[in-house]
């Protein structure tokens, strides 16, 4: 399988928030080795490790290591993923916290987890806790800190006259910004706790505190939307997939050498060409479609011109996107943009 991917929108959204405690946008894209193009769409994978680059390069340039902290309570799930509306029309906690573990995915690529579910909702006496089950180390725990403050900041959101959070259980020891804990989760927060847990107010298992459910139709086109791009992930571990995956970052260099490809993947060009047949493609033919997704995409998103979409597709000349953009469409891309 290639490296683990997540979802683009909450690298952009990450970006934009960095940029108004003072980082510098091109700065942060360098850092994770990304480009603005492709952050354009909001479901589009890029490379977790390139968010954890702009994390690191954020902190840096800010001087604020709570920055993803105050980032993910200061902004809504639903701004960036499908996912975010799924949870907030589900019908109840158990509901959303089912939904959650479905469609995870679609966040994040977690390879931890062997099949189980990351969210547990889990009684303790009289207490009532939400477990999160994926391993985590030390030094990556701002990740695993997002995601319960994202619990936090969405109930203290949706429902601003019930409590939500109780106390919160964490195996990392205290961080650097660790004096901020109170002003921005407002519980208390226990150190080196062997686990890490929220406790939430046994209320909300209570048929009372159900959720609005909103309109199952509305639900219903979500929870569609997100099934369609977890069928397109499930196909990930295709050879097509791994070398699309290779040439996204690389794909404003031009025309990529199969040969080196090939050792990338650790086989031989033979080898690489013989599992491209097996799928019904050719590696000139894979580069050219790649190249025709990503301009529709780049295009339609509206954030870079046609001669910035050459380049990033790695045309020499703008003349030749037209022409290839063309074969393609049938159209120009500026009578691409106009019909949109």
């Amino acid at each position: 399988m290639s490296q683990p991917m997540m979802a683009a929108g909450f690298v952009a959204a990450f970006v934009d928030y960095a940029v108004t405690r003072g980082a510098t946008r091109d700065a942060l894209l360098r850092a994770g080795g990304l480009n603005a193009a492709q952050l354009a769409a909001q479901d589009a994978r890029v490379p977790v490790s390139a968010y954890g680059a702009v994390i690191t390069a954020a902190m840096a340039q800010t001087g604020d290591t709570a920055l993803l902290l105050r980032q993910t309570l200061d902004t809504r799930l639903e701004e960036m993923s499908v996912v975010g509306q799924i949870v907030h029309h589900s019908a109840s906690l158990e509901h959303s916290i089912a939904q959650l573990n479905r469609y995870l995915r679609l966040i994040a690529d977690t390879n931890a987890m062997a099949g189980r579910d990351r969210f547990e909702i889990r009684r303790s006496g009289s207490e009532v806790w939400i477990l999160d089950h994926l391993p985590v180390a030390d030094a990556d725990y701002l990740m695993m800190e997002a995601s319960f403050a994202r619990f936090i900041s969405e109930f203290r959101r949706a429902f601003p006259d019930q409590v939500f959070a109780l106390a919160l259980d964490v195996s990392w020891p205290p961080p650097p910004h660790a004096a901020a804990y109170p002003e921005l989760l407002q519980i208390p927060v226990r150190f080196g706790a062997g686990r890490n847990a929220l406790r939430i107010d046994p209320v909300w298992l209570t048929p009372r505190t159900a959720f609005e459910p909103g309109n199952p139709y509305v639900f219903g086109i979500f929870a569609r939307h997100a099934d369609a791009l977890l069928a397109e992930l499930s196909q990930a571990d295709t050879i097509r997939a791994r070398i699309e995956a290779r040439l996204l970052p690389d794909l404003h260099k031009g025309a990529p050498s199969m040969d080196r490809l090939a050792r990338d993947l650790g086989m031989s060009r033979q080898t690489l060409y013989r599992r491209l047949k097996d799928e019904g493609v050719t590696f000139a033919g894979l580069h050219d479609a790649l190249r025709h997704r990503m301009a529709v995409d780049y295009l339609r998103a509206r954030k870079v011109s046609v001669n910035e979409t050459a380049y990033l597709l790695g045309f020499s000349e703008a003349s030749s996107f037209v022409r290839a953009f063309r074969r393609w469409t049938g159209r120009s891309p500026t009578a691409f943009l106009g019909a949109d």
